[in-house]
């Protein structure tokens, strides 16, 4: 069977200017969280779809990249957490090189945050404040779903979904053992701005031994 054709898009045609703001050092915090926290409760004032939605990037030992779309639910001078199964690909990598990379995108304001660093495992207890918070029926799904497994079909998956809610029945949902948090604890941090002509600013802040230390790349 041949496969469909797909018909190109004309992506060349989609250039625009990014005339939306700068980056001046010499406004900037010594810190890369005052920033990011003013960049991301812009994003939720101006009604960005998933404004805490961020691309991570996990890595077998042998080298083999994947990413994914999760989201940030909590951030402070520590780093950035988020919360998945240990078990689902990126839990897996994760055990196994404990090093991840993320990306924010908030393209109304032509701006961009990438985030490298170590990752770590929250306590069990700030997973399960977590896990207690979300929707009832959230936390099924949680207790019901092999995440990133192979599943014979959709209805497989939902009939998992109903034994669980049936197991739980006028009960409360425990968080699963193999459910919970990681916190992205930053290296470095790179603040992107989208500048006229591709003359972008990009302003890095690298973690060392005295505090941040903060640099101008080229675009």
């Amino acid at each position: 069977m041949q496969p469909e054709p797909i018909p190109p898009a004309d992506l060349r045609a989609s250039r625009r200017e990014y005339t939306f703001g700068a980056l001046d050092e010499a406004a900037m915090s010594a810190s890369p969280g005052v920033l990011f926290n003013t960049w991301l409760q812009e994003a939720i004032a101006a009604g960005v779809p998933e404004p805490n939605a961020m691309t991570l990037a996990t890595c077998t030992p042998a080298g083999q990249p994947s990413a994914r779309v999760v989201l940030l639910k909590e951030f402070d001078e520590r780093g950035f957490v988020f919360f998945t199964h240990y078990d689902s690909q990126k839990g897996r990598e994760l055990a196994e090189n404990p090093q991840a990379a993320a990306v924010f995108a908030w393209y109304v304001f032509d701006r961009q945050v990438r985030v490298v660093g170590r990752v770590t495992l929250l306590s069990s207890a700030a997973s399960d404040d977590y896990f207690a918070q979300r929707p009832r029926r959230s936390r099924i799904a949680a207790a019901a779903s092999p995440q990133s497994r192979v599943v014979e079909s959709r209805a497989q998956l939902e009939a998992w979904y109903r034994a669980a809610e049936q197991r739980f029945a006028g009960a409360p949902v425990p968080r699963p053992p193999a459910w919970g948090g990681y916190r992205l604890e930053p290296a470095r941090i790179e603040f992107w701005q989208g500048r006229r002509d591709r003359l972008h600013d990009r302003i890095l802040y690298e973690q060392t031994a005295a505090g941040w230390h903060r640099l101008r790349l080229a675009p």
